[in-house]
């Protein structure tokens, strides 16, 4: 019987990643990814069949926004029977947002959706971009009775593999650039890859891909810090045609218990703008009514975010809004998790 070399897409979208260094005019320039395997010679030694499309115009991760996912996930679904598996080159200052967005995108996902990027550009004598590059496709490509090991998306920076919903950036300078402060992760890079199967996402069943590109990011972000001025929260809270908000509060849930916070926030929820509170802590839960700082509000019916990253949150809330759930279940469906997000 003839062996099938997977086949894997890399999609560059821009980033650090894609840079090498012009040695004549000694600038950065973006490196040509339709030429990935003949200037990278080591990925011919991968057992898979690799092809690259790109962002006609390539961009800086810190303007990624929601067209850009609409189309990550429309490429990704018009490519979904012809490749085994996917990798996305993107910059690492928005890399934890683009894979929660997508991991709530591609509903029945099946394959593995690996983004990764990294900390020096693709040309440097330092670079981390060959190691995560060459170990992302290895991941995409690794295959147990014929059917995908990962099938979910995923993050893959420094030797590790995370679930990508669950990350977010802890550093700007060092190769270990991610975390994953409340699961573990899935899967390690040394002398061998290891796979934690325990950890892995299965998708129920064996659903059709489903590509939802609607999101509507009528959503805010409210950050408590102590002195925080009550004007600038009324400003926010009042913002015309808010429909959702992300309240990071202080350790397992806590808020100012003031009456101008509570009045405020008690009004929001009152208008219909649904509110998730989640913790301002790298690591831990949300545990509402715990202490007397957070009674309010759990009696609000504020959204529990549990363990959920910000990051996370915010495309979650994106996701259902533009999915058109009723306001009656919005608190129930945030609540579950739907992708492996949350607790």
């Amino acid at each position: 019987m003839t062996h099938r070399k997977p086949h894997i897409l890399l999609i560059y979208t821009g980033g650090t990643i894609g840079m090498v260094q012009d040695y004549e005019s000694g600038h950065l320039k973006a490196f040509d990814f339709d030429k990935v395997v003949e200037n990278i010679p080591e990925l011919y030694q991968l057992d898979s069949v690799i092809h690259s499309i790109s962002f006609l115009k390539p961009i800086d991760s810190s303007n990624m926004g929601l067209g850009h996912w609409k189309l990550l996930a429309e490429q990704i679904g018009k490519h979904y029977n012809e490749y085994d598996g996917f990798v996305i080159l993107h910059g690492s200052d928005t890399m934890s947002y683009t894979a929660s967005a997508l991991s709530f995108m591609l509903e029945n996902l099946a394959k593995p959706v690996i983004l990764t990027g990294s900390q020096l550009p693709i040309g440097d004598l330092r670079t981390d971009a060959k190691e995560n590059l060459i170990t992302s496709i290895q991941m995409a490509a690794l295959r147990e009775q014929d059917r995908p090991v990962v099938q979910e998306v995923c993050l893959y920076f420094e030797n590790t593999l995370y679930r990508g919903n669950r990350t977010t950036k802890m550093s700007a300078e060092q190769f270990r650039a991610f975390d994953s402060p409340n699961y573990p992760v899935l899967g390690t890079s040394g002398v061998h890859l290891k796979i934690h199967q325990e950890y892995l996402w299965r998708p129920k069943g064996q659903k059709s891909l489903q590509v939802h590109t609607a999101l509507d990011n009528r959503v805010g972000l409210l950050k408590i810090f102590p002195g925080i001025h009550p004007d600038w929260v009324q400003t926010l809270l009042e913002a015309p045609g808010l429909k959702g908000l992300v309240l990071e509060s202080y350790g397992a849930g806590n808020a100012p218990t003031a009456s101008w916070f509570t009045d405020l926030l008690r009004e929001t929820v009152n208008k219909g703008v649904h509110v998730v509170n989640v913790t301002q802590c790298p690591g831990g839960s949300v545990l509402m009514g715990k202490y007397k700082a957070s009674a309010a509000l759990a009696e609000m019916q504020l959204i529990d975010g549990k363990d959920i990253t910000t990051e996370a949150a915010l495309c979650k809330l994106m996701y259902l809004l533009g999915s058109g759930v009723s306001p009656r279940s919005f608190k129930t469906i945030f609540e579950t998790s739907l992708r492996g997000e949350m607790l």
